[in-house]
């Protein structure tokens, strides 16, 4: 974790600051906890991901694997913190581990899909910012480019396995965070530009807008998505198609620009393995305050 994020993330629990405590550090902090003063809340670094969730037992019983390899990595202090968290796993939960190590791999083979080019694009015809987030960030390959524009640029994802990835050739302005998209991690920290990629089928939609309306007040905001809702049990409850996002994007005061006022279909590709490859239509809206 980079020293500049203490001064952006809150306790999730009470929107309080939250202190430092550094079990080892090289260039950034490799390894420590991150303390709430207030609520004693306690959020861990590890490898140099701080993970920002509400209840880290419940992101360690999701995923039991992942669990295991770090408490054969760490400090002792770390080592007991995590087999106390694995010791307060509830069974029967499927183990995510694999499954989001399957995606990290898949994302990794296809990082020359057109789309990335052209999401690189549109943000070239926009302004410069001072601070910038990614939700959904996955192996990092939107953020690094947005840290070339950016002053300070934060990426977020549920996916411990893929931030690993996005940290390779690490950026000083840059820091990814293991969090949920719709968790208060900044508390009330503005944003001059917020991304959100093929995202809204993940999270509830309307509480996600939610969300970004209060992180920016005098910024912009792209936003993509194919609308493929279908995930069975885990189907959001809300969906949002091409027109209600824009009319709800208005309603926040938003304007729609560059272009986006009508839907469009960028072609986003995924391949699953050597025979398979997944071609979604994706939408995309970039608005302004």
């Amino acid at each position: 974790m980079k020293e500049f994020t203490l001064d952006y993330i809150k306790c999730l629990n009470c929107n309080s600051k939250l202190e430092l405590e550094v079990l080892k550090k090289q260039k950034e902090i490799e390894e420590g906890f991150l303390h709430c003063t207030k609520c004693e809340s306690v959020f861990p670094i590890i490898e140099k991901l701080p993970i920002i969730w509400d209840d880290f037992s419940s992101y360690i019983s999701n995923r039991r694997s992942l669990g295991g390899k770090l408490v054969n990595s760490v400090s002792p202090k770390m080592k007991l913190f995590l087999k106390k968290s694995l010791t307060n796993n509830i069974k029967n939960i499927e183990d995510r581990s694999n499954l989001e190590k399957r995606w990290t791999k898949i994302y990794q083979e296809s990082t020359r899909s057109k789309f990335y080019s052209t999401i690189k694009k549109k943000l070239g015809e926009l302004p410069a910012s001072k601070l910038s987030l990614e939700y959904g960030c996955s192996i990092g390959i939107i953020s690094k480019y947005m840290a070339e524009s950016s002053q300070t640029v934060f990426g977020i994802d549920r996916s411990f396995t893929a931030l690993k990835i996005a940290q390779k050739n690490p950026q000083e302005n840059l820091d990814y965070l293991v969090a949920d998209s719709l968790s208060p991690v900044f508390g009330k920290t503005k944003f001059d530009l917020v991304l959100a990629l093929n995202l809204l089928e993940l999270v509830e939609p309307r509480d996600f807008l939610n969300l970004i309306n209060d992180q920016i007040k005098n910024g912009r905001l792209l936003i993509t998505d194919p609308y493929d809702y279908d995930r069975g049990k885990n189907s959001v409850k809300q969906t949002l198609d091409e027109k209600t996002l824009r009319k709800d994007l208005r309603k926040f005061g938003f304007e729609i620009i560059l272009g986006t006022e009508k839907p469009s279909n960028l072609t986003w590709n995924l391949k699953l393995n050597p025979r398979t490859e997944l071609h979604y239509k994706v939408d995309l809206v970039i608005a302004q305050k």
